[in-house]
């Protein structure tokens, strides 16, 4: 039962995609990055999540990242 609990949640983190209605939770700007925690999510912009990024990724269940987004044409 463990297992597929694991698998439903990579399978959802993987899935979910931020919209232009998602909103950094430093500055307001657009989010592309989502960091879920043990006690919630949080949303950043590229610049806020990069700064924020060493001190969050040790605590972090998932580091979703799509700043790529930012330089396709």
């Amino acid at each position: 039962m463990q297992t597929e609990a694991t698998t439903e949640t990579a399978e959802t983190t993987e899935s979910y995609q931020l919209t232009a209605l998602d909103r950094c939770d430093e500055c307001g700007a657009q989010a592309y990055i989502r960091v879920e925690l043990a006690s919630g999510d949080l949303l950043f912009c590229s610049h806020h999540g990069n700064e924020k990024k060493p001190a969050l990724e040790p605590v972090a269940v998932a580091w979703h990242d799509e700043s790529k987004k930012l330089l396709a044409r």
